[in-house]
């Protein structure tokens, strides 16, 4: 895999990464399967362009 090795800080976060699975650094989205990252940028887009349609249709409506 393409993971780094970083050291936790402290108890907690080494309690956190090897009991509950979290990961200490970012998720970068070239590293994932190509469905998740077809369905991340999808949702994405999607939240955006919502956005933009909403701000857009308030302002032409008053």
């Amino acid at each position: 895999m393409l993971e780094k090795e970083k050291k936790p800080f402290n108890d907690v976060i080494d309690h956190m990464d090897k009991i509950e699975g979290s990961r200490l650094e970012k998720i970068e989205m070239k590293t994932l399967p190509k469905p998740i990252r077809v369905l991340g940028y999808f949702l994405l887009t999607f939240v955006v362009v919502s956005t933009l349609l909403t701000v857009i249709l308030s302002l032409i409506n008053n």
